[in-house]
């Protein structure tokens, strides 16, 4: 062998090991891209949902005759002859979900996809589809970013291996620590991010020490949510949390499709955790769970339309949006455009006689400072009028004064024939400017500021 080669194969060898050990995060990049799509749709779906239990958990801790049952007699009911995932991404991109996340393999070890690893898998079921592709397919087509969530522990795994089946107890639950499981793990993520694309997002639901860095290895633009970021799961944090972060949330008590016993949230309270994760932002990841037949469940989608109607009007105030120092004064909500041209006003309601339709109402921003350029609109209203109201000024009138911006505006979208539309009226704000709040040791009810 020449220098002149040896030299080149050792460059080639140096670039191709420096490129499997080099990446450790996600690409800033596509971090901030992510950060933009500001809104998505999880979906849980497992073979236990014919039963309408927990996903997967209540395998752990179980006797072995029900494992033995879960393993063997569940698959035999999986057939969702309604299933359409065109239906399910259409609908997402109604409610403006840019993004999507399925339960490719949850806890319990069942393959929602086409794998070679194990025949606990769907196409081992009466459906003998590959749910997955379907899915990742259906959401493409409607524009929507693709991501697959991904249980690193594997309950038929553990109970194949001797293991506790539970989560986060044993040293041989980590992937790390269990050779086997790691290259199990990474047989299912080779096959995932090979054989469905460019795929976007990936959420692993557990220990991913060693298949961050594995996943990243096969699609180096993916952006890892849980696991390389911070996640929490039902529940806002009170303040704005360093970027990027997603809040994860049910509609109801359950992630799976859960028959009885199960109170959902009014669309209003999503909206309004809508407004309120992304004034503090971050993303919002709203669950729903297909019932076993493949069709969203009713309460489920009825309340994807209230925030697909919504959204119609004021999406521009959710997508491509940053946090300002003052997140919220009393019940209005605030967030600003990436390019700091405009400041959006999330006017909630706990009453929507707090803001009744076609009535004025007046508004002071004491940390907002206008000027002779200074415009207010209102999102989806042109105020021009109220109708079935003559000769009624519904114009938007302004003024910046010492103390602040000063708005009035009146409430004339009609989005209910009752007229007692209960969520947010969105003011957008434009050639103004932010005014940080003189720091004072005396409390100000009601605003709080970014962190």
């Amino acid at each position: 062998m020449t220098i002149r080669r040896f030299v080149l194969l050792f460059f080639i060898c140096c670039c191709s090991c420096a490129a499997i050990a080099q990446q450790k995060a996600n690409n800033p990049e596509r971090v901030k891209w992510f950060q933009d799509l500001g809104f998505g749709m999880f979906i849980h779906w497992n073979v236990d949902v014919s039963l309408g239990a927990v996903i997967s958990h209540s395998l752990a801790g179980a006797s072995d005759e029900y494992v033995a049952r879960y393993v063997k007699e569940l698959p035999s009911f999986f057939n969702p002859k309604k299933f359409d995932p065109e239906e399910w991404a259409t609908l997402a991109r109604l409610a403006g979900m840019k993004y999507v996340v399925f339960t490719t393999k949850h806890h319990s070890g069942f393959c929602m996809f086409d794998t070679k690893s194990t025949s606990f898998n769907v196409m081992n079921t009466p459906f003998k589809r590959d749910v997955t592709k379907e899915i990742v397919d259906a959401f493409r087509k409607q524009g929507i970013a693709v991501g697959l969530y991904f249980s690193p522990e594997d309950f038929l795994f553990f109970s194949q291996n001797n293991i506790p089946l539970g989560r986060l107890q044993d040293p041989r639950q980590y992937p790390m620590n269990n050779p086997k499981l790691m290259d199990y793990d990474k047989q299912q993520i080779k096959e995932l991010l090979t054989n469905y694309g460019k795929i976007d997002i990936m959420f692993f639901d557990g220990p991913g020490d060693g298949l961050r860095e594995y996943a990243w290895s096969l699609q180096s633009d993916l952006v890892i949510t849980r696991d390389a970021m911070n996640t929490p799961e039902q529940n806002i944090p009170d303040q704005a949390l360093p970027r990027p972060w997603e809040a994860c949330y049910t509609m109801g008590t359950d992630w799976q499709y859960k028959p009885t016993n199960d109170p959902h949230k009014s669309g209003t309270e999503i909206i309004n955790m809508l407004i309120e994760i992304r004034a503090k932002g971050g993303n919002f990841l709203l669950n729903v769970g297909p019932k076993p037949n493949g069709e969203i469940q009713i309460e489920q989608e009825s309340l994807l339309r209230e925030i697909a109607l919504w959204n119609f009007a004021n999406s521009e105030s959710i997508y491509a949006v940053k946090p300002l120092p003052l997140i919220r004064d009393k019940n209005i909500w605030f967030t600003q455009s990436n390019d700091e041209k405009y400041i959006y006003a999330y006017v909630t309601r706990k009453e929507p006689e707090e803001w009744k339709y076609g009535q004025r109402r007046d508004f002071l921003f004491p940390l907002i400072e206008g000027n002779a350029r200074t415009k207010v609109s209102i999102l989806g209203y042109k105020s021009e009028l109220v109708e079935y109201v003559n000769h009624f000024d519904a114009s938007v009138k302004i003024a910046p004064t010492p103390l602040g911006l000063a708005v009035s505006a009146v409430n004339g979208q009609r989005f209910y024939t009752n007229r007692r539309w209960p969520n947010a009226v969105v003011l957008k704000i434009e050639n103004a400017k932010f005014k940080p709040p003189v720091k004072d040791k005396t409390s100000q009810s009601g605003i709080d500021g970014a962190k």
